[in-house]
């Protein structure tokens, strides 16, 4: 189920949307299959591509952190490939930048229709290769987010009620100062998008960081909270050059 939170700061309205229950995030999506690969490289992996597979690696987020003290006992690394045709399909329904804040179970089986299963769990993208002529998915990193974990993860922002803001209305402009802010999120708790309301906004006016309420539980990294999110600036208009007489 999701619940909207909710402040107000001299008309200011800010919201996000969240989950207030275990449920991933992707519940209706399909889970993620996945089998190992032992080789890595460029030949390795173009080859992957050619088969219809997306080379990937799934790690334990401590491992991306150069100061963790965090035995190697407990790091979940896997080299794997999925499957070029459902990556694509999902990203149909999820569409960037959502992606990297949306969580996926997924299963990594021994190879192709194996009924044995290595390792299993939900998963946060982290990041997403394409090829920048195509935008063909090139190679994906996904950390575990098992329950009770907490994730840096950049969470989308997008404003709405654009439509009635008294400032745009005057001609003003919406300057989107940040399009994403990062938190450290507990897994089962990960906000896909944050939306933003503009629609109380007159031309001067902005929402920072701060203005923002969030699950508890989520905590905001910036060193600087007072930050504008966004604001409506007046539009500037060349003086128009004298007539000629």
């Amino acid at each position: 189920m999701t619940r909207w939170w909710r402040s107000a700061t001299n008309n200011l309205r800010t919201a996000v949307s969240s989950h207030s229950s275990s449920q991933p995030s992707s519940a209706g999506y399909h889970t993620i299959q996945a089998i190992p690969r032992e080789c890595v490289g460029n030949r390795v992996s173009s080859r992957d591509r050619a088969q219809g597979r997306i080379p990937a690696v799934v790690i334990s987020q401590h491992l991306l952190q150069k100061d963790s003290t965090a035995p190697r006992s407990m790091s979940r690394k896997h080299l794997v490939t999925t499957e070029w045709k459902q990556i694509q399909a999902i990203l149909k329904s999820v569409e960037l930048p959502f992606f990297c804040s949306t969580t996926f179970p997924l299963q990594i089986r021994a190879g192709s229709g194996s009924s044995h299963l290595i390792d299993s769990g939900t998963v946060l993208p982290i990041k997403i290769h394409r090829d920048e002529a195509t935008g063909k998915v090139l190679n994906l990193v996904f950390v575990w987010a098992d329950d009770g974990s907490e994730l840096k993860v950049d969470v989308p922002v997008v404003f709405k009620g654009e439509d009635v803001c008294p400032g745009l209305q005057k001609g003003g402009h919406l300057n989107r100062v940040r399009t994403s802010l990062k938190y450290l999120c507990p897994a089962e708790l990960i906000p896909p998008k944050i939306e933003v309301d503009v629609s109380n906004l007159d031309i001067g006016d902005r929402i920072f960081m701060h203005d923002v309420e969030v699950h508890p539980s989520l905590k905001l990294l910036s060193k600087n909270e007072n930050m504008p999110i966004c604001k409506i600036v007046a539009m500037k208009w060349e003086n128009p050059e004298p007539a000629s007489l």
